[in-house]
Parts: C-alpha cells; structure tokens; sequence
C-alpha cells in the first residue's frame, strides 16, 4: 500500500530557518528516514539530514517528530494516519547546522571532563576481577548507543542555556554512575558528580527515560541511585562519622 503524505520539514541554518511543507509518496514498512531521503532523492537535494546506520544502533539520526526527540530511522510512518501532517524539526537544545543537523559538540565537550575508569594502582592489567552481580548491574547502561535525545529532553539544558556549563545531562551522569558502582573504580565520582556535573540540577522527571531509544531506565537506575549515594555521604551522620575516621587514620 502507498500513499501521499504530508510532511512539514524545517530549513535553515544557525541564522535563520522556516519549516517548509512536501507531499511524498509513503509505502508500507517505511520509516521516517526512508520518507527523508525519498524527499532529498525527489523534491530537495540540499537537505541536510545525519544518519549512518539505519537500525537503531548509531544514534546519528536523532532529530523531533511531532515535537517528540526520535531517532529517524526507528519511527515507522504505519504509527501516523495518512492524513496527518507529520513535522520533523532539529533537536532543540543544540545550536542547529543546518535543516535537521544540529552541533552536538557540547556532548564530547562532556565526556572529556569524566575521568575514565581508575583501578587501585597497585592492581596490574590482567589481575581485575569482580563478581558477575557487579557486571549486570551497570551492563544495562553500556546500551546507550549517543543518541544524545536524553540530553536534548532534558528540561535543566533545554530552556535553560545557562545551566550548561554546569551540567553534564543525563547521559554523562549516567556514566558517572556506572563508574562510580564499579567495585573497582577508586576515583571520588560522588563528588565531582555533585560538584562538578550538576547532579543537583535534576529534578527526577524521567524525561530522558521516556525517550531513550534502549529503553535504558536512565533516571530509576542511574540517577535516582547516585543522589542517595551523595545524599548518604553528605547528610547521613554514620557515614559522616565513618569518614572522618578513616580520613583521621590516614
């Protein structure tokens, strides 16, 4: 089955821009990108779109669909009517390139600020070993494939520019979180989380779980288990009491 849809698509670079209608022909099995490159094949051949791989394992084709952060490519046009106008727009907390290509370089700028995995230095290569229950815990997070839609819907950096020099998003205070339940990471990553990478900054509304493509549980797994391991340290008085012991003792 094929048909005409209705597709309003933004142009524009960092300067200016216009979303700008297009009827294209929609077949069945199709997807978002498929109906996007159709347009760039027919009608616009200047149209900027990122994208790679095509199946979900990339995150390169991260844009809006209905005002929705989506990756392209795992949309299928068969969950819109074919009398709907679907608006596909830039994700919007990044400075737009140009049409769907935004500047996503405030996320690698980031990932260069977290320390990498820190081992006791007296452990050599070859001598890590940890229980399986330890490597399941964080495996989930190892899914996330940089799509980057959690950092584009979060609220702390999305309305709020100024809060971006401050906080990582959660995409990097999840990676913070994987280091920091790794037994054998000895790096402080509470706090340079609290300190350094805004963890106090969120407010728990789960919006970066409701749009992760891996269905990573970002928020219940990662963040909500990081602000009670820093809340623990700073406010609870054993651990308090524990730590200034073993500071003294050192």
């Amino acid at each position: 089955m094929s048909y005409k849809a209705n597709f309003r698509v933004w142009r524009g670079d960092v300067d200016s821009g216009e979303l700008r209608d297009y009827t294209v022909e929609v077949n069945e099995g199709e997807v978002v990108l498929d109906i996007i490159h159709r347009l760039q094949a027919t009608q616009t051949p200047d149209l900027a779109v990122r994208w790679n791989c095509k199946a979900g394992k990339c995150g390169s084709c991260s844009a809006e669909i209905n005002g929705r952060p989506r990756l392209l490519c795992m949309t299928r046009m068969s969950t819109f009517t074919p009398e709907e106008t679907i608006t596909v727009t830039p994700m919007r907390t990044f400075p737009v390139v140009r049409d769907l290509v935004t500047d996503v370089s405030f996320n690698y700028a980031k990932a260069r600020q977290i320390p990498s995995f820190t081992p006791p230095p007296e452990l050599k290569a070859g001598e890590y070993r940890m229980q399986q229950v330890d490597v399941e815990r964080s495996q989930e997070f190892r899914k996330c494939i940089e799509c980057y839609l959690c950092q584009n819907t979060c609220h702390v950096i999305r309305d709020f520019e100024d809060n971006k020099p401050a906080f990582s998003g959660p995409r990097y205070l999840m990676r913070i979180a994987e280091l920091d339940m790794h037994p054998l990471d000895v790096a402080d990553r509470q706090k340079a989380a609290q300190d350094e990478h805004g963890l106090g900054y969120c407010n728990i509304t789960k919006c970066c779980t409701d749009v992760c493509p891996e269905h990573i549980k970002i928020t219940d797994n990662a963040l909500i288990p990081m602000k009670e391991r820093v809340a623990d340290r700073k406010y609870d008085p054993l651990v308090w009491l524990g730590n200034k012991i073993r500071r003294r003792g050192n």
